[in-house]
């Protein structure tokens, strides 16, 4: 069965579009390597987490700041199948 991405976020900090927008990007690049992206409004204040069932893949608070778009891709293809390619995004 094919994983789903969650991706946590804070409502009162007014992370829903950056959530969305993220949500996008992965299901667009994962069209065939996920089953979706849920997107789930936390109850705790400044919280930002991406995760796939039990593994939490980027954390706002122990990074310091929000994922980069191609890092986000590269940490969830690592996940969910590491031999795709993911074309600029790979490159350094």
């Amino acid at each position: 069965m094919k994983p789903t991405v969650t991706i946590e976020y804070c409502p009162k900090c007014n992370w829903m579009m950056r959530a969305a927008y993220m949500a996008q990007e992965l299901l667009t690049t994962f069209t065939d390597d996920i089953y979706g992206v849920t997107l789930h409004p936390s109850e705790v204040s400044g919280k930002y987490t991406i995760s796939i069932a039990s593994t939490i893949l980027f954390d706002r608070k122990q990074q310091g700041r929000f994922p980069e778009i191609k890092e986000l891709k590269q940490l969830v293809r690592d996940q969910v199948n590491p031999d795709k390619s993911l074309g600029h995004s790979d490159s350094k």
